[in-house]
């Protein structure tokens, strides 16, 4: 690769990552504001739920990193073509494929990061995903320990905390147990602290009393503490079976399943699309710089609008995707539709490299241009028309 290989290589494989970046942090905050309720309403730290919904960008870069490759491809040629320097390039007497060399090198890379994260990052990511985010949520604890709040528990336990400090304890700690019918027991201290062991959850509390209300007495008795523990492990949550969907399954459990598996044995229909899905992923970035080369690649004058062109790029690629998602949303209903996203690829490939080679430049034909045409100056006569009287 010669320095205007390179110049290509860094300048798309640069624009790359910025799409993918801006993108990813757009639609991770999108979906992290789903999950604030983790903060809010669960009182766990602003680490968690950056480590909780930040499980889910490896996914998002699944889905977008195509796009944004296929974003970057076609900036960098029309910044190559409005500079004329396809047209120098091509004067040269260079072919069309070295000039499309290292946007498939940039294609290859992006390729091989897609099926490092559907094979094996995606999964287990959304693992730990499923796994932390039932364990935060299975926490009694972190539900109690809400300040200003009364939680009632089991019906007939209710407690309150007055406030959390950054280290975890609790002031102002209330708690009134009335799940034994013949006491009732009300717990007032200073302070509370959480302690988790081999032997269960506990409410550590300091500088309280306890009043006992035995049930037909009319005085309770009130004993003065400086420590007393209070037990929480019946009320904790115990331990969950963690079931995974065939998203967070490995490539190679879904190659070859577990025979004794519920999710393979129940549906096995959307175990083989999502194995398909899996498949065709890495060859999606392939297909769509393929695509964006054979619309814009091909040199043109200054003169020579690639508005059009662009458009159409958009749209095969947007009709390349949907036909992918059609086979991944409707092949567990219609197996034959898991061949759908095969033929389209395939199509992609052999009309791309045929438009390449021959160096054929795509444009929409010319009554479309001319439709196209005649509505944009419709669309100018009405709006000059409409400015013109409110002036």
């Amino acid at each position: 690769m010669g320095s205007i290989g390179r110049y290509i290589f860094r300048t798309t494989f640069g624009a790359f990552l910025v799409v993918l970046i801006s993108v990813t942090a757009l639609m991770w905050i999108t979906q992290a504001l789903r999950d604030i309720d983790l903060m809010t309403n669960q009182g766990q730290t602003i680490l968690v739920f950056v480590g909780i919904t930040g499980l889910i960008i490896p996914l998002l870069v699944l889905i977008i990193a195509p796009i944004a490759l296929m974003i970057a491809v076609a900036h960098v040629l029309i910044k190559l073509s409005n500079d004329s320097e396809l047209i120098v390039i091509n004067a040269a007497g260079l072919p069309p494929w070295h000039v499309f060399r290292p946007f498939l090198a940039v294609a290859v890379v992006v390729s091989l990061m897609v099926a490092a994260i559907s094979v094996y990052i995606s999964p287990k990511c959304l693992r730990e995903l499923r796994s932390w985010a039932a364990h935060v949520r299975a926490d009694l604890v972190t539900n109690v320990a809400q300040p200003g709040r009364f939680t009632v528990l089991s019906g007939r336990l209710t407690l309150h905390m007055q406030a959390r400090r950054p280290n975890g304890q609790l002031v102002g700690v209330f708690v009134d147990d009335q799940r034994n019918p013949r006491e009732r027991m009300t717990i007032l201290a200073e302070y509370g602290n959480i302690l988790k062991n081999e032997h269960g959850t506990f409410l550590l509390l300091e500088n309280g009393s306890v009043q006992r209300q035995e049930a037909g007495q009319r005085d309770p008795h009130i004993v003065e503490f400086d420590r007393n523990a209070f037990d929480l492990s019946r009320l904790t949550a115990g331990p969950t079976t963690v079931r995974y969907s065939v998203r967070e399954r490995y490539l190679w459990e879904l190659i070859n399943p577990v025979a004794n598996d519920p999710q393979f044995s129940d549906r096995p229909d959307q175990v083989r699309a999502e194995l398909h899905d899996r498949i065709t992923a890495p060859f999606y970035p392939l297909a769509l710089v393929l695509v964006t080369f054979a619309y814009l690649g091909a040199p043109r004058t200054t003169r020579q609008s690639r508005a059009m062109s662009l458009v159409g790029a958009i749209a095969v690629v947007a009709l390349l995707r949907g036909l992918g998602f059609v086979g991944t949303v409707a092949g567990p209903h219609m197996p034959i539709l898991l061949v759908v996203p095969y033929l389209a690829l395939l199509a992609a490939f052999v009309l791309s490299f045929w438009a390449i080679s021959r160096g054929v430049i795509i444009e929409p034909p010319a009554f479309i241009n001319n439709a196209i045409t005649a509505l944009l100056e419709q669309l100018k006569q009405r709006y000059a028309t409409a400015m013109g009287p409110a002036r």
